[in-house]
């Protein structure tokens, strides 16, 4: 049966697996019991174990906003691995952190890894940040397909208006998923110019494409 004390036992052992198997259980304890036995696994000597207790900040960093941000932006800025950085992009734009912006884009700026810059792309358009929008319009430039895919995502999510004139372009993309994506996003942002292209990806070659901006269509 698993219950806090059979959990902080598991979380305190000198095996790694048996840290993470905590973790896992954590899950199954109300948030305000399981958001202090995860606090110390964040600073883990393993970086498997850092990963899965910063991935699990959100949501549980909802109990205390401002500490999570604290360790959030700890493991950003200071972790020697680049998953455990895009862990804790990915908490910070699910908490809708917006306060850790300027950390986002410092490390976006600072890095080559399309991994950690695709964790924060995405985490920008869930923050809803206007901030975000040049930072994403480069993203757009990326020579990185997948990256420019997220970057497509995250302008939908973000909601500027702007962005349709940003992204119409892309409808002559030659990567589908791109085009897709901006389906997608048009979607979201509405208006007449996105109407417009939306109506050009309906008659798509690619018919996961033509459905999705059908779909947009129809429903409005």
């Amino acid at each position: 049966m698993v219950n806090p004390e059979s959990v902080q036992e598991l979380l305190t052992s000198d095996n790694f697996g048996d840290r993470i198997k905590g973790l896992n259980q954590l899950r199954q304890l109300p948030p305000d019991v399981a958001f202090p036995l995860l606090q110390p696994l964040i600073n883990d000597t393993n970086d498997r174990v850092r990963y899965a207790a910063v991935s699990q900040l959100d949501p549980l960093g909802k109990e205390d906003l401002g500490l999570a941000l604290r360790l959030l932006r700890d493991r950003l800025l200071n972790d020697s691995e680049l998953d455990v950085k895009a862990a804790a992009a990915d908490a910070m734009g699910g908490l809708k952190l917006t306060e850790a912006y300027e950390d986002l884009q410092q490390v976006y700026e600072g890095t080559s890894d399309w991994v950690l810059q695709m964790s924060i792309v995405a985490a920008l358009g869930e923050l809803g940040d206007p901030r975000g929008f040049d930072l994403l319009q480069t993203a757009l430039n990326s020579d990185n397909g997948l990256l420019r895919t997220a970057a497509v995502s995250a302008l939908g999510e973000l909601g500027n208006p702007k962005a349709v004139s940003v992204l119409i372009p892309l409808v002559n993309d030659e990567d589908w998923q791109i085009r897709y994506r901006l389906a997608q996003a048009l979607g979201r942002l509405g208006g007449q110019e996105a109407e417009i292209i939306l109506n050009k990806l309906a008659e798509d070659a690619v018919e996961q494409v033509a459905q999705e901006a059908t779909s947009y269509l129809k429903s409005t």
